[in-house]
């Protein structure tokens, strides 16, 4: 059995679209808050929450309900379909409204955009699973991640080449070219997927599920060792989300706003994070194969914390900055390539969709609380208490996952090296 790769690839244009508007959602809409409508840090930062808050009731409800639809397009595509129209109206009105200083127009395209985007992450991620056999799942994982990646790095090339100079530029072309992106890649999805054709053809050639003959393992409480592991672990999860959401989401405000940099130039340093983290994913594999998941979290935390506080020291703008964040993104994809598949480590069999749960709800709820606190300290103590915001929580999340003592098992060697881009953000 193979995989098949053009199909995968085709696939994750729906990743690839989600990916490239949040990246701007997260990098221009607190830019607008802040310059066009005058809203403090803490004010923006819960606005900013707004998304991760309505993940938390969104993505679960529409992700149960496109596995009861059956139409004559499948289960999942009447939502990506109808919820990527809905979205790219909405994002087309907020530079208009950004335009004309029309906040009541803003914040209510805004929350409108956020539901729509909201109505069809989960169908969307889930179509892949739908229409690839359970073998070779991790493999199709890795390809959307790295469609993933791609979108964002689209969208951070698009900041910079369309994004002027000054405190209020011309948003509507970057909007543009974001939404046109979306709209391109779910057209080409939906005419190259025929999701309910290749779901029947998948259901009826599908061997055996020799996972679903196994014995359940007891699934009763933890033993106190193994919980008081899980407890740690999922602490770590949400500090350390909390550490670097403060810095995505902030960042293009600390940028401009302490470094000086104009127009799109803070791209950069997200670009860099983003194009390392890619390239890491293939070394960290191989060291987390001889030292282990821990281990290899433990130097992400170390390197992660180390480089905002070098990061935090400057008062302007230097080059050096390109290799604090070449190294920020590789400490951070040498946590998230092996934090999941801890916390599903201590998961006993027929638990795993359980425990998925509990490292989402913590990593989302981190990212609910972080931009609002964050934001408080920035509008009404400084700017630079960004950085030291998050080493302080780069330091407990090293303390927890230093008491993290169970799913510490070394991963197997993979059958390929594109395994190693397997993992959940």
């Amino acid at each position: 059995m193979k995989l098949n790769y053009k199909r995968t690839i085709l696939i994750g244009l729906a990743f690839l679209s989600i990916s490239a508007f949040w990246q701007m959602y997260d990098n221009v809409v607190p830019l607008i808050l802040k310059n066009t409508f005058g809203l403090g840090e803490t004010i923006t930062g819960a606005i900013m929450a707004g998304d991760n808050i309505l993940a938390l009731f969104l993505l679960p409800i529409f992700g149960s309900i496109s596995d009861k639809v059956n139409t004559p397009i499948g289960k999942r595509m009447p939502f990506i379909l109808i919820g990527t129209a809905l979205a790219c109206i909405f994002l087309i009105v907020l530079p208009i409204a950004d335009a004309t200083v029309n906040m009541p127009l803003f914040i209510g395209a805004l929350f409108l955009l956020l539901i729509s985007m909201g109505t069809y992450r989960s169908p969307a991620v889930a179509l892949m699973p739908d229409l690839t056999p359970k073998p070779l799942r991790s493999k199709a994982n890795a390809i959307i991640n790295l469609m993933g990646a791609v979108g964002g790095v689209y969208t951070l090339i698009m900041i910079k080449v369309l994004v002027g100079k000054g405190d209020r530029p011309d948003y509507l072309p970057l909007f543009l070219s974001v939404g046109i992106l979306m709209v391109v890649c779910i057209v080409v999805l939906f005419f190259t997927i025929k999701e309910k054709k290749l779901h029947a053809e998948l259901k009826s050639g599908d061997a055996p599920d020799k996972e679903a003959k196994e014995p359940a393992a007891a699934s009763g409480k933890l033993p106190e060792d193994v919980k008081r592991s899980l407890i740690f672990m999922l602490l770590s999860v949400a500090f350390w989300f909390i550490a670097y959401n403060a810095v995505t989401t902030a960042f293009s405000r600390y940028a401009t706003h302490v470094w000086g940099l104009e127009g799109g130039g803070y791209a950069d340093c997200l670009l860099v994070a983003t194009i390392a983290a890619i390239i890491s994913y293939i070394p960290i594999g191989g060291i987390a194969s001889r030292i282990g998941r821990k281990k290899t979290i433990m130097i992400g935390i170390i390197l992660l914390g180390l480089c905002f506080g070098a990061a935090g020291l400057f008062d302007r703008y230097h080059p050096v900055m390109v290799v604090f964040f070449c190294v920020i993104g590789f400490a951070w994809a040498a946590i998230g390539v092996n934090s999941y598949p801890m916390v599903v480590e201590i998961a006993t069999a027929g638990d795993v969709g359980k425990y998925t749960g509990y490292y989402y709800t913590f990593s989302m709820a981190a990212q609910v609380v972080t931009p609002i606190l964050s934001g408080y300290l920035l509008e009404h103590v400084h700017y630079r208490t960004l950085f030291p915001y998050s080493v302080v929580f780069c330091i407990l999340a090293f303390i927890t996952m230093s008491q993290v003592k169970h799913g510490d098992s070394k991963p197997v060697k993979k059958n390929s090296t594109l395994e190693n881009f397997d993992i959940d953000d």
